[in-house]
């Protein structure tokens, strides 16, 4: 029990750790990069006026961090009274800011948004787990046979290929061409197929090559050559015992990558229009310089990684006893 008390709070610790560090980060990025939100948000034909009435509101004529340069010693020490303060105040309380552009709060936004985006990603994970376990298996009980080269050669094909080659090509063929799939948008069912399909190439091909490594070294397990002497049908050896062992690794691959599909998501929703938080966080957080909007749609994103790998962990003990008993 002590362990476990520990455990979880190392665990809570690092956590709140590395959202910290996050946060900070993005702040420090976001006050780097030059430029105005107030020009960018009213137009180059603001007044001067407007732009200060702007700042003002915002609290964009305020320090942005504790200390600021200039003074005798290289730095001003601006106390308490500093945007970084305020946004940490506002978060302890459940308040992820207002939006500079719409005054709207920006976790409203990222809530209307935040369902598509975990929809696609769920999706891809389902395409690239529909793909990577049959075509693995395959490869992995054909060793250096035709279908293996084959499956190899695909998986490799789809690490090679980026997300922005692969959606345009697929709107080609099957939106242009065939007219199969709408090019854009996100109002009906069959409008998440090419996304999907998109996002979740690259791992679908990560995962073959798992589940074929996988799959080759149990299969040299002492406990494959006794389920075979007892008569097991090898298709009942391979999905029921070398499957089931082997798709330890995979479940940890899945989780990690499923932070990489909801940043990765950024590039696929603006392909295709897929109201997302990714297509929130690019068009109107970072295009538009809304730095509560960036902070907000970064801290989601950074929030969901680590329950997702949060969940990995027991799914991996669950899976794996020698994990429970260390």
């Amino acid at each position: 029990m002590k362990y476990r008390f520990l455990n979880f709070a190392r665990q809570l610790a690092l956590t709140l750790l590395v959202i910290w560090t996050v946060v900070s980060l993005v702040t420090l990025l976001i006050e780097l990069v030059p430029g105005s939100p107030a020009t960018t948000i009213l137009g180059e034909t603001a007044t001067s006026e407007q732009i200060a009435n702007f700042n003002q509101k915002h609290g964009l004529d305020r320090p942005a961090f504790f200390f600021s340069a200039g003074g005798e010693k290289g730095f001003v020490w601006n106390g308490a009274d500093n945007r970084y303060a305020d946004y940490w105040l506002g978060l302890l309380q459940g308040d992820l800011g207002t939006s500079f552009r719409t005054d709207r709060p920006v976790l409203d936004m990222i809530l209307e948004r935040y369902p598509a985006t975990i929809k696609l990603a769920v999706a891809a994970m389902l395409v690239a787990v529909g793909i990577a376990i049959p075509l693995g298996v395959l490869a992995g009980t054909n060793k250096n046979k035709l279908i293996d080269n084959a499956a190899s050669f695909v998986a490799l094909l789809g690490i090679s290929l980026p997300t922005f080659v692969i959606g345009p090509f697929l709107v080609y063929i099957f939106a242009v061409n065939l007219g199969w799939f709408s090019p854009t948008g996100s109002f009906y069912p069959e409008d998440i197929i090419l996304p999907a399909v998109t996002l979740g190439a690259a791992l679908s091909a990560i995962l073959t090559r798992m589940v074929r490594s996988s799959v080759i070294e149990e299969l040299g397990e002492d406990y494959v050559r006794t389920a075979r002497a007892k008569g097991l049908s090898e298709r009942k050896v391979i999905y029921k015992h070398v499957l089931k062992n082997g798709l330890i690794p995979v479940v940890t691959i899945l989780g990690l990558q499923l932070g990489v599909l909801l940043s990765g998501a950024i590039i696929t929703e603006k392909i295709f229009g897929w109201q997302g938080l990714g297509l929130l966080l690019l068009e109107d957080g970072i295009g538009k310089r809304d730095y509560r909007l960036v902070q907000g749609c970064v801290l989601v994103i950074s929030v969901t990684y680590i329950l997702a790998n949060s969940l990995t962990d027991i799914v991996y003990r669950r899976l794996d006893p020698r994990i429970r008993i260390s």
